[in-house]
């Protein structure tokens, strides 16, 4: 799939690998993975497949969005844009699910 930033530290947070963003290293190293793993799958029902990455729907107000989880505590927001020949993943940010 291809990968937009809403945020250019989202952007950073992939590509330098001195910037952090303010997170831990644990948590920089499972973003970069997620992000390997986005750009390698020809669509999102990939990540449904994958059962540790525990991708899911987001619900209410946010229901246009999806989560994918960094660990235990921190999870990957994503929005899917729909586009030919394939959609694009956009990268909205790292939140707190506890």
């Amino acid at each position: 799939m291809d990968v937009e930033f809403a945020d250019e530290q989202w952007d950073q947070l992939e590509s330098q690998h001195n910037f952090n963003a303010g997170f831990a290293r644990e948590i920089v190293r499972a973003y970069r993975k997620r992000l390997h793993v986005i750009r390698s799958a020809p669509d999102e029902r990939t990540f449904y497949e994958l059962k540790s990455l525990h991708f899911e729907k987001l619900k209410g107000n946010r229901d246009h969005q999806r989560s994918m989880r960094l660990n235990d505590q921190w999870r990957l927001i994503l929005e899917i844009k729909p586009s030919q020949p394939k959609n694009i993943m956009i990268i909205v940010g790292i939140e707190d699910y506890h």
